[in-house]
Parts: structure tokens; C-alpha cells; sequence
């Protein structure tokens, strides 16, 4: 049987036999042309029986692990970051949670660094959720943002528990002064904590690139830690302020600190850079696709398109427990005859002019550790910034 496409499919350069599974799966999708048979179809619906059954007892692994070492004596910590789960910063914050033996640490972290997303969800797609090791603690990662991990650890999908006691976000690559926090998808991550009525921090590093190195992270870390034990220490007592997250950024040299300091948000904004980039950056799938538009335009959907069977089978294939939060993707339409531009954002620095020296960036140049409360509205009331003045000044 042949089908429209079918002979152009053959005359690329892909694998036959991944031609003809392509084009199998692509004529099943036609509402009109009914699915071309083979022999082995019986085999197929074997196959997807034992699939389900597989996912089904890789989300039940992963829940039964997740609770292993659990101790419900001990508070739990969540923590997650912009950068990814393997980022140092958060596996230099991770290990000195688990080292303090006073928590249980659960790691909800993007796959990917999804640094300057801002406060997005991850909507109308699914995203993948697989457990990931790291010592000590019970861990995630998800193809999603900050805020999808956040928002995913507190509905109770998840984790074994159901409320952690406070929520740390970080240690995230460079600061995140005045405007820069509506992008920073780390202060994002404790906003979204405090909406669902959680207490949070975010932790960032005033990362520079002639004179960061990674060790600075874990002593970014050895800094805020006793502000960070403070805070689990008040939130346990009720003594920590309720109506605010706190923002720390730590300077470039952290063992070099002139100390804490509280800080207002400044109108400090790095400014956004759209460079222009060549469409034949990546000439050989450049060519590809301009040979093959229906097909690639096929693939595209296929691809939104991927079953939770198949990711499931994917990750489970490299040891990896699996659970898939669902969701319906929607394509748009592609007209292929419209001129397609390139362009790639890059953010710099630019000139400030206020002078106040308890602004965040202000601070930070002067060699102090930055504390921001940031409130979910815009502006910070003068009794929330009082309490939160109060606390930081007997916490240390």
C-alpha cells in the first residue's frame, strides 16, 4: 500500500526502517487512510500492555523509594534552583543540608538551566519527571521550570510528604538586583512557594567570569548557612516573617564578605541584548528540512506529540524511574512561505545611577551580602520590611 509522501520519505537520507516507522505512525494520525497491517500488530498490542505495566511499577518504585529514608522526626527542606539539577550550586546546598542530619532534603530541580524564564508553568505540555541521585536526599528532575518544580513538589503528586517546612531556592549562577527579579526564574521558585503559603529563601552568587570559579559556590554556601539554619530554626518556632520570601546574593569572593546586610530592591536592570543569528548556523539540518517541509513539519508534531509510554520507556531504559504529569500539547500552524529570522538573547550590565547604599546591587559592590524581602505584591509594605528588619538583625 502506498500512501501521499510515501515516495519522497524514501529518497532522504534517513535509515529505511526508520523511514517505514514513521510513515506507519504517520498514517495511523490520518483520520481518512486507515493504518497500513502487519503481522506482528498482535505482538504491538502485547507490547503496550506490558508497557503500561511497567509504567505503572516504575511509579510505584519511585514513590516506595521516595520514602525509604524518610524520618518523620525531621523537618523537610525543599530545595530546587534555575541552573539544573546537576548545577554545583545546588549539589554544593544540597550537601550541606544533608551533612547538618537535621533535615529530610527533597530535590525537585529543571533538568536544564532554565535561568531568566520568570515565574512560567509549563502549560498545555507534558513534562517528565525521573528520579536522579544525589546523596542524602530524596531527588527529581523535570523538564520544566522553577516554578513547575515548586509547584509540582507542593500538590502532592509527588513527594511522600505533604507540606515541606520551607522552600531554598538556589545557589543560582549570577545576581539578581532591582527589575532582574520579575525574569529570574529564582526568585521566581520562592515566590511561587510563598503564593502557596510556604516560607522561602533564594540564594544567588554575584558570578563574574574573570574571577568566579566553582569552589565559590560551596563557600557561598558556608556563608549563608547559618542565616539559612536561623530561618528553619524561626519557621519552626512561628517566629519567621509570614507575608515574605528573602533574596540573598552573595559577592563575587564570598569568604571576602563584609557581612549581611538588609537591602531594599533597586531599579537596577541589565540590559537585554538581541543579537542577530544567521539561518545557516546549522547548514546540514538547514538543508534537511528545506528538502523535506512536510516531513519535517510531521516530525514537529510527532514529536509534541511523544506518548508518556514512550518516555517512560526512554528513561527507563537508562535506569531511571519515571512518572509523567500530563497534559494536552497544541501545534500551531507553520507558513512555510513567511521569511524566518534568528536572534539569541544576551543581557549586560549597565549603568546605574542611584546612590543609596541599602539598595541590593549598591550593597553587593560594597562586599555585603544582600537580603531583599521580597513580598508577592510589587512593593514591599513599611511592617513587612519592619518585621523582616527585625528578624534578620537577632538571626544574625
Amino acid at each position: 500500500m502506498t500512501t501521499p509522501g510515501s515516495s519522497s520519505m524514501r529518497n532522504n537520507m534517513l535509515p529505511p526502517g526508520l523511514v517505514s516507522n514513521l510513515q506507519d505512525v504517520l498514517n495511523k494520525k490520518k483520520p481518512n487512510i486507515p493504518p497500513i497491517q502487519h503481522d506482528d500488530d498482535n505482538n504491538n498490542k502485547s507490547n503496550n500492555t506490558k508497557v503500561e505495566e511497567d509504567e505503572s511499577t516504575v511509579q510505584s518504585s519511585s514513590s516506595s523509594s521516595a520514602t525509604d529514608d524518610f524520618d518523620p522526626s525531621k523537618p523537610v527542606i525543599f530545595v530546587t534552583n534555575s541552573e539544573g539539577i546537576a548545577s554545583p550550586g545546588l549539589t554544593s546546598l544540597v550537601e550541606a543540608l544533608v551533612t547538618e542530619g537535621l533535615y529530610n532534603v527533597a530535590v525537585c530541580a529543571p533538568q536544564l538551566d532554565k535561568s531568566f524564564s520568570g515565574h512560567s508553568f509549563t502549560h498545555q505540555e507534558s513534562i517528565s519527571v525521573s528520579t536522579a541521585e544525589i546523596k542524602g536526599a530524596t531527588a527529581y528532575e523535570v523538564t520544566g521550570t522553577p516554578v513547575d518544580c515548586v509547584s509540582l513538589a507542593l500538590s502532592g503528586s509527588l513527594f511522600a510528604w505533604s507540606k515541606p517546612l520551607m522552600v531554598i531556592v538556589g545557589v543560582n549562577k549570577g545576581p539578581s538586583c532591582g527589575h532582574d527579579m520579575f525574569s529570574s526564574s529564582a526568585v521566581a521558585g520562592a515566590r511561587q512557594a510563598l503564593i502557596s503559603g510556604v516560607p522561602s529563601l533564594s540564594v544567588s552568587l554575584n558570578w563574574k567570569k574573570s574571577e568566579s570559579q566553582e569552589s565559590h559556590f560551596k563557600d557561598a554556601v558556608s556563608v549563608c548557612l547559618p542565616l539559612i539554619k536561623a530561618a528553619i530554626r524561626d519557621v519552626e518556632k512561628g517566629a519567621f516573617p509570614k507575608s515574605s520570601s528573602l533574596h540573598i546574593t552573595v559577592p563575587t569572593l564570598p569568604t571576602e564578605n563584609k557581612g549581611f546586610k538588609l537591602t531594599k530592591q533597586s531599579l537596577w536592570r541589565s540590559k537585554p541584548i538581541w543579537q542577530a543569528i544567521a539561518a545557516n548556523r546549522n547548514p546540514s539540518a538547514a538543508r534537511f528540512m528545506a528538502n523535506q517541509p512536510a516531513m519535517g513539519l510531521q516530525l514537529a508534531q510527532l514529536g509534541r506529540d511523544a506518548s508518556a509510554a514512550g518516555a517512560a520507556r526512554r528513561l527507563n531504559s537508562q535506569k531511571k524511574s519515571l512518572e509523567i504529569v500530563e497534559s494536552v500539547g497544541v501545534s500551531g500552524k507553520v507558513d512555510l512561505t513567511r521569511t524566518v529570522k534568528y536572534f539569541r538573547l544576551e543581557f549586560q550590565d549597565s549603568n546605574q545611577e542611584e546612590t543609596d547604599e541599602n539598595l541590593d546591587f549598591r550593597a553587593l559592590e560594597n562586599g555585603f551580602v544582600s537580603v531583599t524581602p521580597i513580598s508577592v505584591s510589587q512593593l514591599i509594605e513599611p511592617d513587612i520590611e519592619k518585621a523582616a528588619s527585625e528578624w534578620i538583625s537577632d538571626a544574625i
